[in-house]
């Protein structure tokens, strides 16, 4: 009689020390969905980690000279704060940007992300590469579109995807 009630409680112990997963673990897909409801959003939900990204960002600071800047106005990345200087290393021609550049945010913080712009000033259009930084920026990816919206207060758009995951 004893074996009968042993078996099943040791088949099941077994069984549950090689799921790798605790059914009250709330994350975990053997967890019931009552549970998970309860606990709520995981990490990954709750900050996506990859998406499309809108800036726009105003250029009347802009001098054209290396360590010119303009200033993020708007963005629906909440890394990426209004207020965060695009500081430009190398100097602009009549006609086009091809610069390295550090996106830096008006917060505290070690956090800046790194890129590459290759912009025609005349058509008012280019391409801009953001690949890592620091702090919050670690991992960061992003390819976007820059177009000049109104080139009379010197507003341009930034539209594309990023991601937050190491690249292999």
């Amino acid at each position: 009689m004893m074996y009968r009630i042993a078996f099943p409680l040791l088949a099941l112990v077994v069984a549950g020390g090689c799921s790798g997963r605790d059914a009250t673990d709330p994350m975990s897909p053997d967890a019931h969905p009552a549970i998970r409801q309860a606990a709520g959003p995981s990490l990954s939900e709750s900050f996506p980690r990859s998406g499309v990204l809108h800036v726009t960002k105003q250029c009347l600071e802009y001098t054209g000279l290396p360590g010119g800047f303009c200033t993020i106005t708007s963005s629906d990345l909440e890394q990426i704060e209004v207020g965060s200087k695009v500081v430009y290393a190398s100097a602009a021609t009549a006609t086009s940007v091809d610069s390295d550049l550090i996106l830096d945010p008006a917060g505290p913080g070690n956090n800046k992300a790194f890129g590459h712009v290759v912009l025609d000033r005349v058509a008012g259009v280019g391409t801009l590469n953001l690949s890592g930084g620091t702090g919050k920026f670690t991992h960061f990816y992003g390819d976007i579109v820059v177009t000049r919206i109104d080139p009379a207060l010197r507003i341009w758009s930034w539209v594309g995807t990023y991601s937050f995951s190491p690249q292999d």
